[in-house]
């Protein structure tokens, strides 16, 4: 199967799993995120911590983001702890604002937005874009309706970025990731959010031949080798490679893969500590669902191994499974970039073999 065919499949599937789930569980009452209904749809209310610890969250990270340049130059360790921890849903908005860059951006370009807004945009992306609003988590309040206010900044923030950085135009899976950010923030900071994660924390991943992205699923196998040795036999076994089940969570950023606690958790983490938290999220997710001697049994074959991985159990995804486990992983910062320049090496040399 090719990258290409494998994107869209994903995004398919991923349709059909949110009409699927919507059509049996519909409610008139929104859950605490929004959602009417789907595959995220969440009716209990969440534990929670104390409201006093909740307060004294919310004022460490105001002092933080009150003297955000200090903290980062000078305490960042501090920064990624608290983030590991959960940003408080009050701040957590400005706090990711701040984490990706973005605030910097928009500061530095305080009119690009409503200019890019006014400039035509190349027609094959117009139409591309308008194609995809209504499968952007269709039963969220934001997006409910067609042609509302949610679809109408959604197609404005994906309009934005394709005039600004032609040489990607509109990639679909920026979709999710944009309509996920204009849940949290107003569309210009989304915006220069949505430039700062596909320019800078997954740089490469939205080009034509997506050979970024190739070379990642070669680190995270490589990676795999060391924290789950017999799930990787597994998976070499059956020629399971990471191009067929690890593409949509890469380039959507998990958005389209986790339950709504577990994604928020795990983006207060990758907006401070950048792409690892991806390949640590998919190293655990890996290890839970074909870890259990059981299911790889009963996952005997190609086919039957992509099911499971593309339906990880909800024990694996939950918040309080996802986060311990992807902090205790026995991976350092040395392990992620040896893999990283051995693994863009690799395909270096491929590329100067086959051009000679």
């Amino acid at each position: 199967m090719s990258l290409q065919k494998s994107v869209k499949s994903a995004g398919d599937r991923g349709d059909q799993a949110d009409n699927t789930s919507i059509c049996s569980s519909v409610t008139t009452q929104p859950d605490r995120h929004g959602f009417f209904g789907g595959a995220q749809y969440s009716p209990e209310p969440k534990r929670t911590v104390s409201p006093s610890t909740i307060l004294k969250r919310e004022q460490k990270w105001l002092r933080m983001l009150n003297n955000w340049e200090a903290f980062m130059s000078r305490n960042y360790k501090t920064v990624r702890e608290r983030c590991r921890k959960g940003i408080p849903a009050s701040v957590r908005p400005k706090a990711w604002l701040y984490l990706c860059g973005g605030q910097l951006l928009l500061e530095k370009h305080p009119h690009e937005y409503e200019e890019l807004l006014r400039a035509p945009g190349d027609p094959k992306c117009m139409d591309d874009i308008r194609k995809d609003l209504h499968r952007q988590f269709p039963y969220h309040e934001m997006f409910i309706r067609e042609e509302g206010l949610g679809q109408q900044e959604l197609f404005s923030v994906l309009k934005a970025y394709s005039v600004l950085n032609p040489k990607v135009g509109y990639f679909q899976a920026q979709a999710p990731v944009a309509a996920f950010l204009l849940m949290h923030m107003p569309a210009v900071q989304a915006f220069w959010c949505l430039v700062s994660i596909s320019d800078k924390y997954l740089s490469g991943y939205y080009n034509p031949g997506l050979e970024v992205l190739q070379r990642d699923g070669a680190m995270l196998h490589a990676l795999l080798r060391r924290t789950a040795p017999h799930v990787h036999r597994h998976l070499a076994r059956h020629k399971v490679e990471p191009v067929l089940y690890a593409t949509e969570w890469f380039l959507c950023a998990l958005t389209r893969t986790l339950p709504w606690d577990s994604l928020l958790r795990v983006w207060d983490c990758f907006l401070c500590e950048g792409v690892k938290v991806l390949f640590k999220a998919a190293l655990v997710i890996l290890a839970g669902a074909l870890g259990p001697g059981r299911a790889r049994r009963g996952a005997a074959g190609l086919c039957e191994t992509l099911e499971l991985l593309r339906h990880p159990p909800a024990a694996v995804l939950a918040e309080d499974y996802l986060l311990p486990h992807m902090q205790r992983l026995p991976l350092t910062e040395d392990d992620f970039e040896f893999e990283h320049q051995r693994q863009t090496a690799r395909r270096r040399a491929l590329h100067d073999h086959s051009g000679s």
